[in-house]
């Protein structure tokens, strides 16, 4: 009892520490992360891009998985949940009759850059990759590890498309952590969620908690491709580390996540080291394309699909995902780059 105890303290500890660090970094939005040159990092600084034209329409947030796999092949290689990945087929009933059709999605994708104090050499990714980093990204996210056994990938048609044709989620070298994590949705959503679903005749109803299964791995030298990333970040210096969360099975809303971390030597301060931190979330088309059920009623107007995950309606609350994406990866990005800023 009195270690659980202790263990729970520290954790408290830490994680207020590491939001404290948090707050201390400032973002900075710029046109391209990946055109942004060493010299113009500040200390604490991120530099940050999520395409979006501005703060009050979603115009330029997503970008449809087709287009984005024709324009941004790069970022399809390593943000896809692997180089392969396509759209899937679902079932869905069209003017009552059940059809199945092309599961279509639409990207949303963020870019970071950050400066850490001290040499790539000197930044162990390996002891990032445990559970009280991926709780410390996110507080209000509650994490369980599981086994590989026990992952849903193959109970929702939805997520079959994200079987990895090479291997098992959560196997496999480099798989550091396999968790579930749950999210229950703050303020008002989960009132306007319910509201939603009494206009949801026979379709599959809304949750008001996210549940979503990942893994975090640690890429080895033999697997690192060195020239892609290089594209993909922009620095032309040697990789020194690779972390990735993949996010194989969300039950709502999203198909799939993709973060990665990719450190380099700075090239303008070999004490220093560059972290570039790519996002990528795969929302559902059918999901932003149903904004004409919602502006019908009066009562929820403000729960646009689009709105709501942009975080511009007045259902958005909180720092986390009820904020809205742009808030929360916002969040979390900032979070990162307290923890592996930190040197202890």
């Amino acid at each position: 009892m009195w270690m659980r105890q202790t263990t729970a303290l520290l954790f408290v500890l830490a994680t207020s520490v590491v939001g404290a660090s948090a707050q201390d970094f400032q973002i900075v939005k710029v046109a391209s992360v990946a055109g942004a040159t060493a010299d113009q990092l500040k200390t604490r600084t991120i530099l940050f891009n999520d395409h979006r034209v501005d703060e009050k329409t979603d115009k330029g947030a997503f970008i449809r998985f087709d287009e984005w796999a024709r324009t941004k092949p790069v970022q399809k290689q390593f943000l896809s949940l692997f180089p392969t990945f396509t759209e899937g087929t679902i079932h869905r009933t069209v003017d009552g009759v059940k059809k199945e059709v092309k599961d279509e999605l639409q990207m949303y994708v963020t870019e970071a850059r950050f400066k850490l104090s001290r040499p790539a050499t000197e930044v162990e990714l390996k002891s990032f990759a445990t559970l009280s980093f991926v709780q410390s990204m996110d507080p209000q996210i509650k994490h369980e590890v599981i086994k590989p056994s026990e992952i849903s990938l193959l109970k929702d048609e939805r997520s079959v498309a994200n079987r990895h044709p090479d291997r098992a989620w959560c196997e496999g070298t480099g798989v550091a952590i396999c968790t579930r994590s749950t999210y229950k949705l703050e303020g008002k959503l989960p009132m306007g969620i319910a509201l939603a679903n009494k206009l949801r005749d026979g379709e599959r109803k809304h949750s008001d908690t996210i549940e979503f299964e990942s893994e975090m791995r640690l890429l080895s030298g033999a697997e690192v491709d060195e020239a892609g990333l290089k594209k993909l970040t922009g620095v032309n210096t040697p990789v020194a580390g690779v972390l990735e969360q993949n996010m194989f099975h969300i039950n709502q809303v999203m198909r799939f996540g993709k973060l990665l971390a990719v450190l380099q030597a700075n090239p303008a301060d070999e004490k220093t080291t560059i972290a570039t931190v790519v996002i990528a979330l795969a929302v559902s088309s059918n999901t932003l394309d149903s904004k004409k059920k919602y502006q019908d009623v009066p009562v929820l107007r403000n729960l646009v699909p689009s709105q709501v995950l942009l975080g511009y309606s007045s259902f958005n609350t909180g720092n986390s995902i009820s904020a809205g994406l742009p808030s929360y990866v916002r969040n979390r990005i900032k979070a990162i780059a307290a923890i592996l800023d930190s040197k202890v």
